[in-house]
């Protein structure tokens, strides 16, 4: 089986065996999908999905999970335009049908949450009521509706959520349910009824996929590997296809961690129900992979059927297309950061990515012009090289009037020369320092491929590239330009009284030692920078504490769900919390830090601390008259907005060739 060759799914063919699975988007209009919507889902079939799996719907007007959660009376329109936008590629399309159950909200629609039994979620704390027959009968009342809402509306099938975040996950689960009655004795009882139901609404020639928690990491009493078997054997007739997840409210970060959890984790898991079911019906792998080549692996291993690369689509909705050419090298990566993809926020962001932040934005921002596919001539090559000391670098006979000197080789200024360059402009890139990538070259780790495939698609594309060039004022007089010059130190809110302060960027980079000593890690920003060098500096034996205003260290970790566990692996790495706290005075030996309530002072013992505060834009070389700035110039932020400004930048010196940035 090959990762971009067909694959048979009830009496329909996927033209790929790659799934872009449900998650949440906050794309729609009230509680239906929206014109963006139906482009976000596009754009991945015309990469090369096999199926396009919807974001969840719920069946069933008690639920209503997040402000934005589609409701699944209300989707016909937008079902209906999402399977005409994706017939042309052959991609299958299928609608997420659910309810979460306990773990939803009672904030939109005032009413009880649903649950199997009267047990309090264990994140919101909020005891729901145990629904009785009626409520079941309408759930499943409502299951069937929505699925035959979805066929009618032209869709391929459903796929019945039994998930992380799901009230038929609670029944099957010890958990939360815990009735005396026949849903109780048979945990089963109402998944397979439900599954009945859709079956019976949508026809034996339509589609009916489940998506299964089948580990809740919660063996005391949850789902274990060992039950899932057993579910997956005695559904399996129903289905049309299972998709093997882990997870529930006991391990929120379980379905969807980030960095830290090695990609491909659910493998043994998969592997486990796929023998279970004896080839009775297709399995499908899920849990972080974002590497074709390890989603082929999972393939030739026998792990699974089909492979669920969802954030790995997110980041690039071209993977398909590109592994089918013969190009995988060129696929964009995903870094499994969570930072724009994870959207289950009462902030209501729109779904997007760090490194490509077009996602989510496919109706206001138009695709690149791919310009110069093929590889490039001897001559290109040649012209590309890096040539310290000289700007004069732009390819023969271009015209100077369409030439762009991009300065600054970090991520704004990499995807705003690759973006120009894509739109045939001749680029040259120029950078002070030795190696493209900016600050972000030296945090290193889990950014570095994407770093490499920006420098890959840049010089691919035929961008001349200087680096060790510093650019003079000079040197952009009548030139179109974009400035992209970074980041320096910001200020520090505290005094310095012969004490040693090292900024966080110049321990990272390898510009500075730190003393032999205790450390204390200033952390005023509360992103993944402190905790990271905590960490860091920890599992070097030294001891440190991290300094925080706030009540929780990391308090930004919340967004991407790695906040519980990286209070775990600080408190493994024996790593001091100092909370609710800010830095006044650094002194020889210690730190003089303040309670920010009672404002009682107290010392820290300390050989040097390690500053990790906001940065400012380096403007030491002048903006001339029409120069459009970029990235940590115009406000040092994350790689979203590098990339973001980056790209925006490029679309105004390219004007109307790709119409007008968002």
């Amino acid at each position: 089986m090959r990762l971009t060759e067909p694959a048979a799914l009830g009496p329909y063919t996927a033209p790929s065996r790659v799934v872009f699975g449900p998650h949440e988007t906050n794309l729609a209009r009230r509680r239906a999908l929206s014109d963006r919507h139906v482009a976000y889902y596009e754009r991945r079939a015309a990469g090369g999905a096999g199926l396009v799996v919807t974001e969840t719907a719920s069946v069933h007007a008690s639920d209503w999970p997040y402000e934005r959660a589609p409701l699944a009376a209300d989707c016909g329109p937008g079902w209906a335009a999402t399977a005409a936008a994706c017939a042309p590629y052959g991609t299958l399309v299928v609608a997420s049908l659910g309810h979460a159950g306990s773990q939803g909200s009672s904030a939109y629609h005032q009413s009880a949450l649903w649950a199997p039994s009267r047990v309090a979620d264990v994140v919101s704390r909020e005891l729901p009521m145990e629904v009785e027959e009626a409520e079941l009968a309408e759930l499943r009342a409502g299951f069937a509706a929505a699925a035959r809402l979805a066929v009618d509306s032209g869709l391929h099938g459903v796929e019945v959520e039994a998930g992380q975040y799901s009230l038929l996950r609670q029944f099957l689960s010890g958990l939360t349910n815990q009735r005396q009655d026949a849903y109780g004795t048979d945990r089963l009882l109402l998944v397979r009824r439900v599954l009945q139901d859709v079956r019976e609404a949508v026809g034996e020639g339509r589609l009916v996929g489940l998506r299964l928690s089948c580990d809740e990491l919660a063996p005391w009493a949850g789902i274990t590997p060992e039950h899932a078997g057993g579910f997956a054997r005695e559904l399996a007739p129903l289905l049309d296809y299972l998709v093997v997840v882990r997870g529930s409210a006991m391990s929120a970060s379980a379905t969807r961690p980030d960095f830290h959890t090695p990609p491909g984790f659910n493998t043994e898991l998969c592997a486990g129900v796929r023998s279970s079911v004896a080839g009775a019906v297709p399995v499908v792998l899920q849990g972080s992979v974002t590497d074709p080549g390890a989603a082929q692996r999972a393939l030739d291993d026998g792990v699974a059927d089909l492979v669920e690369m969802t954030r790995a689509q997110i980041a690039d909705p071209e993977l398909v297309a590109l592994v089918r050419s013969g190009h995988p090298e060129r696929v964009r990566p995903c870094v499994l950061c969570n930072q724009k993809c994870r959207v289950r926020d009462n902030r209501n962001p729109v779904v997007s990515c760090a490194v490509d932040p077009r996602s989510g934005h496919e109706t206001e921002d138009p695709p690149d012009t791919p310009l110069r596919r093929g590889p490039l001539s001897v001559a290109a090559a040649a012209r590309e090289a890096d040539a310290p000391g000289r700007l004069d670098g732009v390819p023969p006979g271009a015209s100077s009037a369409e030439a762009v000197l991009v300065v600054g080789g970090g991520p704004a200024g990499l995807e705003a020369a690759r973006v120009l360059a894509a739109h045939g402009h001749p680029v040259e890139l120029v950078e002070r320092t030795g190696r493209l990538g900016g600050m972000l070259r030296v945090t290193g780790g889990r950014w570095a491929p994407l770093l490499d495939w920006l420098e890959s698609e840049v010089r691919r594309l035929g961008v001349v590239v200087h680096t060790q060039v510093t650019a003079n004022i000079s040197d952009l007089t009548g030139r179109r330009v974009v400035l992209a010059t970074g980041s320096r130190p910001g200020p520090r809110r505290h005094d310095v009284d012969g004490g040693e302060v090292l900024e966080a960027a110049d321990l990272l980079a390898g510009r500075a030692t730190v003393p032999d000593g205790p450390v204390l890690v200033h952390d005023p920003v509360g992103d993944a920078t402190g905790v990271a060098l905590a960490e860091r500096l920890a599992a070097q034996g030294r001891r440190t504490a991290l300094l925080t205003p706030d009540q929780v260290a990391g308090t930004q970790l919340a967004l991407t769900g790695d906040l519980a566990d990286a209070h775990a692996r600080l408190a493994r790495a024996g790593v001091t919390l100092l909370r609710r706290a800010v830095l006044r005075a650094v002194l020889p030996d210690a730190a003089l830090v303040e309670d920010t309530v009672t404002g009682e002072q107290h010392k820290v013992a300390c050989a040097a601390v390690v500053h990790c505060g906001h940065r400012l834009p380096d403007t030491s070389l002048t903006a001339p008259d029409g120069a459009v700035e970029a990235g940590d110039r115009v406000a040092p932020r994350t790689v979203y907005e590098a990339l973001l400004e980056g790209r925006r930048a490029a679309r105004a010196l390219c004007g109307g060739e790709g119409g007008a940035p968002r």
